[in-house]
């Protein structure tokens, strides 16, 4: 049975936006268009013309970056619209659940407050490394859980769930509920994508985004990856012309060769720099706990967290800081070598001062 039938009757009967047609080398009176261009416009596309509905070159381009069919793959805004599209398209207003963990993204709970769903989230124990309890999340699933969301590797803790528990979460809810994998950090782990997966489980999902690993967070794309009539449904939620011209081609761009090539090699010097300050970040007196990351920052138990925040806003470096459950903890994005200087220069100063 496809996981699709588990949708909303509505959305399942829903058919895409019908927008003017557009046609190469026509005269366009069909779209309600200026047929003039602006004088700041620098675009290969012209920007008095809406953009494609669906940016076929730039799904191809992703699709083949992330090694799926085109059919498969729907380009968003970002992992974040993803998300928000699979609540309104799965979940009923006061009716259905989705299940994740806690701690991890917040846009899981977020938007299904949006919608009226109830998030049901399972707590990762900070002494086992925040490991995920297959067992424990599918307890929390009954009847009315249509979404199950996995951030791997999750954030804010830095870990991955395996492969094999990620299938067997996705077989054991085979017909019952969607598999969310969000693989927004997985270009820094050495863990495979579950996109391999996609022919074999039905009832799998696949979030992807540009804005870590090819720095492209400005742009606000990212992917949808799932089974073609799951897409497609969720293709007629997302709102018409969802991508505008400039970032479809900015991205476009970006998937050129010698730009991935680039990106490839930022990562992994991102990679060597999470290892170099786990390593730094030790031998600091304010630090109590250094969770492992596979991605790119690291969540670490600070001793004093209120003096560690004051110090850092002082010297101009910004933290994150969440509160509970993670009341002691900040968790640090592995920026720049001259960047990742500054915090340990922070740092040195705070010990210096204590001592």
């Amino acid at each position: 049975m496809s996981i699709a039938t588990r949708a909303r009757a509505e959305i399942q009967a829903l058919s895409p936006y019908s927008a003017a047609v557009q046609v190469a080398d026509t005269t366009r009176l069909n779209a309600n268009e200026a047929p003039w261009t602006s004088g700041s416009d620098r675009f290969r596309r012209p920007l008095n013309r809406y953009p494609e509905v669906r940016p076929a070159r730039l799904r191809s381009a992703l699709a083949e970056r992330f090694g799926c069919d085109a059919s498969k793959l729907l380009v968003t805004r970002g992992s974040s619209e993803a998300i928000d599209l699979l609540i309104r398209s799965f979940c009923g207003a006061g009716q259905d659940n989705i299940v994740t963990t806690q701690p991890t993204f917040s846009m899981y709970s977020h938007y299904a407050v949006i919608q009226g769903v109830e998030c049901r989230e399972v707590g990762l124990d900070p002494n086992d490394d925040f490991r995920l309890d297959i067992s424990r999340l599918l307890d929390a699933c009954d009847e009315r859980t249509k979404l199950v969301f996995a951030c791997s590797p999750n954030n804010p803790t830095g870990t991955s769930v395996p492969r094999d528990a990620l299938i067997e979460l996705a077989g054991q809810l085979d017909g019952r509920a969607a598999v969310v994998v969000d693989e927004a950090y997985i270009e820094f782990a050495t863990q495979a994508s579950m996109v391999d997966h996609l022919s074999r489980l039905d009832n799998l999902v696949v979030l992807r985004t540009l804005s870590k690993a090819l720095a492209f967070a400005g742009a606000r794309c990212g992917a949808v990856m799932g089974p073609d009539d799951v897409v497609s449904m969720l293709n007629a939620v997302q709102a018409p012309y969802a991508l505008a011209t400039p970032v479809v081609e900015c991205v476009e761009d970006a998937l050129d060769a010698r730009w991935l090539r680039e990106a490839e090699q930022r990562v992994r010097e991102i990679i060597s720099e999470r290892e170099r300050l786990v390593a730094a970040l030790g031998r600091c007196d304010s630090i109590g706990y250094i969770w492992p990351s596979d991605a790119n920052f690291l969540l670490v138990r600070v001793k004093a967290v209120d003096a560690l925040l004051e110090a850092t806003r002082e010297a101009r470096v910004l933290l994150r800081y969440f509160g509970a459950p993670l009341a002691d903890c900040v968790r640090i994005t592995v920026g720049s070598v001259e960047e990742n200087d500054r915090l340990l220069a922070c740092l040195d100063a705070m010990q210096e001062h204590a001592e």
